[in-house]
């Protein structure tokens, strides 16, 4: 799946905000080139909120093992709970699993290598193997943060 793909899948999502930070927009130099989905209906960013899902297009301050440095190489990273965290990854979030995945190798659904602990998912480069399951995700990661909004607006 290429970052395009990606945007427009998530984007025609129901109450999907897509937030594209650039140049002379405001945002911080080392959010340009990424992009962050939040749940909002309104078209508002939440200032409660995290995004559900990111895509990151580099390293971040102590976020750099999955090696984005490396040309065309993007990483996705999925808010998808607890729930279907355990289900991909075989343990709680703040259990260590078995094995550990690399944090850059390439169409591989593994934790975050920094927001695991929090029920974060990643994936370098979706592709093949990885498609259907990110998809599935991020409509999982998507109903999440919908419940939420709707929990805080009851």
């Amino acid at each position: 799946m290429t970052m395009d793909e990606i945007i427009s899948f998530v984007g025609a999502l129901d109450g999907v905000l897509t937030l594209r930070p650039a140049p002379g927009d405001g945002s911080p130099d080392i959010s340009w080139g990424d992009t962050f989905f939040y749940y909002a209906p309104d078209g508002v960013v939440p200032t409660t909120t995290q995004p559900f899902a990111t895509i990151v297009t580099k390293n971040y301050p102590g976020d750099e093992a999955s090696r984005l440095d490396r040309p065309d190489t993007f990483r996705l990273n999925i808010a998808a709970g607890k729930a279907e965290f355990i289900r991909w990854t075989g343990h709680a979030p703040r259990e260590r699993g078995a094995t550990e995945a690399d944090p850059g190798a390439t169409d591989t659904l593994m934790a975050h290598p920094v927001y695991g602990t929090l029920g974060w998912l990643a994936v370098v480069n979706p592709g093949p193997g990885t498609e259907a399951a990110v998809r599935e995700l991020l409509r999982a990661a998507c109903h999440l943060a919908r419940t939420r909004h709707e929990r805080r607006a009851s």
